[in-house]
């Protein structure tokens, strides 16, 4: 009950304006409101409560980019994405309260995690690269090749208690009694969503978790700056070559756009500008016949669209990612199979002296000679755009200044997005 009147407290600016747009939308006087009984009074109360929490959040967007789309049943606010970012960050949220979301997805990464394959609690290897979480807000559908994941309120089922391959491990409902018990989880949870007793459970957790993912909104990289014609830190040349590599990128030569087009570089998109969301899954070219046909496990995960959908012609068919922030997310493709050389990487004992910005430059140019000799062969490649083309020594330097420059700082260092049991 203490609780309940500090959030009430905390809350009165807010409760006593929907109060009075409720009283307006109804044509009621107060007189009579506060003539009803007391239960009646209180489910008032508590609905302006429930509205003051969900009509806080101002979403931050860089010029351009459109509102996202959020589902009815889990409305943005303030308090949910705070607790959500907590509980991004918290350990107890695993099997053995070793891990959390953020092992697998760090901030300075763009919210990747640097590996070609991930690690859960058992310290299985994942079949499928950590994405990152850049503008995830926007995505219509999630994981590289799942088209049923539809929301990160579902998605985030999967890494809490998914075990096959296990990932956080979550097998019983300690956790709950854990967060329930814990003072400052019951303050977080009481400012998103009530009594702490009642609120601390499974759905809520995973709908704050969705809350902030949706707040990791990215589009302050220097091209966005060089395309807003805004002040960047960079020479005339520099500049000149991201604007040649961002013209040979959308250019019918390369084709890259078709692929990684628009605000986010990806055409798998859902916003509040669409009727539909837009989604598509794509055989690129890793690899070929040989090395899927290889695989002859059929749990082995690396099958592509195939896995869901069972049809031979998708099989190596994944999600083309936003290639936001895409300087920090190697190494690249849906296995995590295109890195760069020992030479270029600075965890490397080859590789003292170079930095991550070396290694990133290092692999994007491989993989920029793998599309320009059309892929390394597969019967189920869109031949259209995954075919080979002419591409000269400044074009591909260009194409790599291009895209190192959707590297947004501003995001990485953001500290709303940071763990907040660091500071």
């Amino acid at each position: 009950m203490k609780d309940y009147k500090i959030m009430v407290l905390k809350k009165i600016p807010k409760i006593f304006t929907m109060l009075v747009i409720i009283l307006s939308m109804s044509f009621c006087n107060p007189n009579q409101i506060f003539g009803k009984k007391q239960k009646d009074v209180s489910d008032l109360v508590l609905l302006a409560i429930l509205t003051a929490n969900q009509s806080d959040w101002v979403w931050d967007l860089p010029r351009g980019f459109p509102v996202p789309t959020v589902p009815a049943e889990n409305p943005m606010s303030k308090a949910k994405v705070e607790l959500g970012r907590h509980l991004f960050y918290e350990k107890r949220l695993s099997g053995n309260q070793t891990m959390a979301c953020s092992s697998c997805h760090f901030q300075s990464l763009a919210f990747s995690d640097g590996r070609e394959l991930p690690r859960g609690i058992t310290n299985e290897e994942h079949p499928r690269n950590s994405q990152h979480l850049s503008n995830v807000a926007y995505a219509a559908r999630l994981t590289w090749n799942n088209p049923l994941m539809v929301n990160l309120e579902v998605q985030s089922r999967v890494p809490l208690f998914g075990d096959n391959p296990v990932e956080l491990g979550l097998t019983n409902n300690n956790y709950l009694n854990l967060l329930r018990a814990d003072n400052l989880y019951r303050e977080l949870f009481s400012r998103a969503y009530g009594n702490p007793d009642a609120s601390v459970t499974e759905q809520n957790i995973r709908f704050a978790l969705a809350s902030f993912q949706r707040s990791m909104i990215s589009g302050w990289s220097n091209f966005d700056k060089i395309s807003n014609r805004e002040p960047v830190n960079l020479s005339q040349t520099q500049i000149d070559s991201i604007r040649r590599g961002n013209q040979f990128f959308n250019s019918e030569i390369a084709e890259c756009f078709h692929c990684h087009g628009g605000f986010n570089f990806t055409d798998t998109n859902l916003h509040t500008g669409q009727l539909a969301p837009e989604f598509a899954y794509h055989n690129n070219g890793t690899h070929n016949d040989a090395y899927y046909n290889s695989l002859n496990d059929p749990q082995n995960h690396k099958q592509g669209l195939k896995e869901v959908t069972g049809l031979p012609s998708d099989q190596g068919k994944f999600k083309a990612p936003s290639l936001r922030n895409v300087g920090l997310t190697f190494p690249y493709m849906h296995d995590g199979s295109i890195m760069c050389d020992h030479s270029e990487n600075p965890k490397r004992p080859e590789g003292v002296g170079k930095t991550n910005a070396d290694c990133a430059r290092n692999a994007i140019g491989k993989v920029l000679d793998q599309y320009a000799q059309g892929g390394n062969g597969h019967s189920n490649v869109d031949t259209t755009l995954i075919r080979t083309f002419a591409m000269s020594a400044q074009d591909k330097e260009d194409m790599i200044n291009f895209l190192m420059a959707l590297t947004d700082e501003r995001f990485i260092n953001d500290p709303k997005f940071s763990n907040p049991f660091r500071n």
